[in-house]
């Protein structure tokens, strides 16, 4: 199996957002730039004509976009965290809050799929240097990691398979 035929570790709400962004593109986006072209194409002079150009350009994002869409889908292995039976160890789709033991500083992160990144929600890979540290791990145990600061050690203080209530 190639490297890019792995299987796509995804959650619930990952999949569903891939199949809206999918649904989005091309039941919605797609036919109106179709518009756009033919309308355009039918004006003439297709060399200088922007609309027509820019049309066809984005058709094709559009179409590469919904084929990766379409393959991350079919490789899909939807992992859904709630069924989840030792919920005291990191797994795939956990919610884990590290303590810093070097600048005493508190971090909650999900372990998610790679198509579900979102840094500023604190959703990190499983394949993750930090996400491979923390699989398997448990509350009060150290995780070890290389950053470009030198080795970094947390202490895992939370393992949670719920969604943290935010901080008022």
């Amino acid at each position: 199996m190639a490297a890019t035929d792995e299987k796509n570790y995804i959650t619930p709400e990952g999949f569903a957002a891939l199949k809206e962004e999918f649904h989005q593109l091309y039941k919605i986006e797609r036919p109106e730039v179709v518009r756009t072209v033919a309308w355009a194409a039918s004006n003439g002079d297709r060399s200088e004509n922007g609309d027509y150009i820019y049309g066809k350009r984005r058709l094709r994002q559009i179409d590469s976009r919904c084929r990766h869409l379409m393959r991350r889908m079919d490789l899909a292995e939807i992992v859904d965290s709630s069924q989840q039976q030792h919920l005291e160890k990191i797994f795939f789709g956990a919610w884990v809050t590290l303590y810093n033991l070097d600048d005493e500083s508190e971090h909650t992160y999900r372990i998610v799929g790679k198509d579900e990144l979102a840094p500023s929600k604190g959703y990190i890979s499983w394949v993750s240097p930090l996400g491979k540290a923390m699989l398997g791990r448990t509350i009060g145990d150290t995780v070890r990691l290389t950053t470009p600061k030198g080795e970094e050690e947390f202490e895992v203080v939370d393992v949670s398979y719920k969604e943290p209530a935010p901080i008022a």
